[in-house]
This record gives structure tokens, C-alpha cells and sequence, in this order.
């Protein structure tokens, strides 16, 4: 199959997508109707302009400056009305280009400007979630995520542990990284150890790879969100003691190649380090982090490691099952979807033939 005839499947095959941020996900026409609803002034009324400016802001190559364009996407989320849709239509949009698990997380403690609760935010967008997933067949989980570099860390894992039964699979800690290790927030990854619900931590994304140490050591991760700069840890074949314990522990790393991109993490999409991470036998996701920003789905990902970095079916299939089997979900519910839904379709796709 040649990559080009690879590029044109891509969008039919399920996928499995485990790193992708709510209020990095809103479709520019969205943010347009509802700014105008609460008179937040935005760069541009134009959706198509929108989008571009989202992507050129995000592009300026600094994980901070990245972060600074959420602020429109945020003054939109404010209210149980505008969650719900964003969140609906965020699931809509990902069963369109045949995501079939995704886990899409948020932090609650962004959404408290117009008076709403911690809990009111969990039940709006949770409430968008079940609507998007009933319409489409999409199974969706949420991670809750906490800001590292603000202090209430404690209080959204609490909030997570409590809403484990609706929805809620996991905990996170995003923003910045340089300066907010995992370790400064333990008390909160205590808690959610305590409980049992696992944990997914930001780390080797801005900063190096001791940040991957202090999140599996501090935190308790049981995967890691981006993650390329364990590559430091790796030189030629030769693994350190860090890069040993993640593929011998076959910690799942969610990579997200053109976010990686926008913030300095690689050059181009052949360079980038998820190709040699999994090369070199590391459990590897393939994500999207923020659509909006980087004006891009999981299809476009995909496609472009088939087109730029020479990945085949058979990768494309392993990082699928890789991130299926990885979600938060139950372990037979993970088996059930590989077995039933994934290898199926991607045995089809090779014309019935199996796996060379």
C-alpha cells in the first residue's frame, strides 16, 4: 500500500485518542456566536481568521505563549449553557473522523468567572459528553485536570474522586511546566493514589526529562502526557535508568506531534521523537492535545506520520490497540473494543489479508 493510498484510509479507521484538551477543541464558529453572546471581543468575528489566528499564536514556539491563546477559549466556557454545547460538539467532532474512545480532559477550576461551582462545571460538561456520546457511539471518559502552577490541586482531585462514577477516569495536572514540578503538588496525587484513580501527568513537554522522573516518582503517573524529552535519556540504542523504567514498565507516552512542533519539542513531523520512541519499543499514543490551536484532528496526525515520517498500517494499528489498551477504561471494555471494533477494521482495510 502506498502511503498516498494509506493517506486516504486514514480518516475511516477507528481510533483511540487519550490526550486532547476541552477548551482546545471549539469549532471558530462556535467561539464567534457565543462571544458575541457575552460581548468578549475577540481577534477576529471571522471564523476562518479566527482559526488562523488561533494556529499563527500558538506557532510562536514557546509552551507560555501557547498557553496565552486559551484565554478566548476560556471566556467563552463560563456557563452551563456554553459548556455543554462545547462539550456535545466536541464529541460530535471527534466521532467524525472515527475516534471511538476518547478521553478529553479540562480543568474545572477555569470555568468559576461567572459564579458557577466546581461541581456545576463537572455537571455541564459532563452532561455535553453524555449528549455527544449517545448521538454518535463515542466512548468518552474525562480527565480532570489541575493547574499546576495555581493551589488548588487538592481540591480538583477531591472533585475528581468524587465524580469518578459519572464520567470522570482520571487526573491531571496541565499549564506550565518549568518551575511546577509534580512533586510540589503531592498531596493532591496522594489522594487520588488513595482512591485508586489513576493518574496522567504534563511532563517532558518544556522541560527535560527529569520532569518524567519526578512525575512518575512524585506523582504516581501511570501515563505520561507528551513526554518527548525522554530522548535525553536514550543515546543511540543505549537507554538511561529513566528511559529503562517507561518502555520496560511500558508507561504510555501520549505524544502530540504538531502541538510538539508549536512549542519547540521537534522541527518537523519526520524529526519529531514519536517515530523513534516507538521504534525503539516504547507504548506510544499518537494525540491531538489542542485541535484548535494547531488547526488539526487525529486523521491529520496520522497522515502526516504516514506521509512525512513513513509510518504503515501496521503502525497506525499498533497505536491504536497501544492506546486503547492504555485508556482508563475497564480492562475488558478495552479487550472488547481491540478485538471487535479496531483489528476488524483494520483487517478489512488490508483486504481481509492478516498482518504481515
Amino acid at each position: 500500500m502506498t502511503p498516498a493510498e494509506l493517506a486516504e484510509l486514514v480518516p475511516a479507521l477507528p481510533k483511540v485518542l487519550l490526550h486532547d484538551h476541552l477548551d482546545g477543541g471549539l469549532r471558530p464558529t462556535t467561539i464567534v456566536e457565543l462571544a458575541a453572546e457575552i460581548e468578549h471581543e475577540l481577534p477576529s468575528t471571522d471564523p476562518d481568521e479566527l482559526a488562523r489566528w488561533f494556529v499563527d499564536a500558538a506557532s510562536a514556539g514557546t509552551l507560555e505563549r501557547y498557553l496565552e491563546t486559551f484565554e478566548h477559549t476560556i471566556a467563552v466556557m463560563q456557563t452551563p449553557e456554553h459548556l455543554q454545547r462545547v462539550a456535545r460538539e466536541a464529541v460530535l467532532d471527534l466521532a467524525a473522523e472515527g475516534v471511538v474512545l476518547a478521553e478529553i480532559r479540562y480543568a474545572p477550576e477555569q470555568h468559576l468567572r461567572r459564579g458557577l461551582s466546581l461541581q456545576d462545571v463537572v455537571d455541564a460538561v459532563q452532561a455535553g459528553f453524555d449528549e455527544g456520546a449517545e448521538q454518535t457511539g463515542t466512548r468518552v471518559g474525562t480527565v480532570l485536570s489541575a493547574m499546576r502552577h495555581l493551589d488548588r490541586a487538592d481540591e480538583i482531585a477531591a472533585l475528581a474522586v468524587a465524580n469518578r462514577d459519572r464520567g470522570v477516569v482520571g487526573f491531571d495536572i496541565a499549564g506550565p511546566e518549568v518551575g511546577f514540578p509534580a512533586s510540589r503538588l503531592s498531596s493532591a496525587f496522594d489522594l487520588v493514589r488513595d482512591a485508586l484513580l489513576p493518574a496522567t501527568v504534563h511532563a517532558g513537554e518544556a522541560a527535560g526529562a527529569d520532569s518524567i522522573g519526578d512525575a512518575i516518582r512524585s506523582a504516581g503517573a501511570v501515563r505520561i502526557g507528551h513526554g518527548v524529552a525522554l530522548l535525553e535519556d536514550v543515546h543511540g540504542d543505549d537507554l538511561g535508568a529513566l528511559a529503562h523504567w517507561v518502555r520496560d514498565r511500558r508507561v504510555p507516552l501520549e505524544l502530540c506531534p504538531s502541538s510538539n512542533l508549536q512549542t519547540g519539542g521537534a522541527e518537523n513531523v519526520a524529526a519529531h521523537p514519536v517515530t523513534r520512541l516507538r521504534t525503539l519499543g516504547f507504548a506510544v499514543t499518537v494525540n491531538t492535545d489542542n485541535r484548535l490551536q494547531s488547526g488539526t484532528s487525529l486523521s491529520r496526525e496520522l497522515t502526516l506520520l504516514v506521509q512525512e515520517a513513513g509510518w504503515t498500517l501496521n503502525d497506525l494499528e499498533d497505536v491504536a490497540v497501544t492506546a486503547a489498551m492504555a485508556s482508563f477504561v475497564h480492562h475488558d471494555e478495552r479487550v472488547a473494543l481491540v478485538d471487535t471494533v479496531i483489528r476488524p477494521a483494520y483487517a478489512a482495510a488490508r483486504g481481509g489479508r492478516h498482518r504481515a
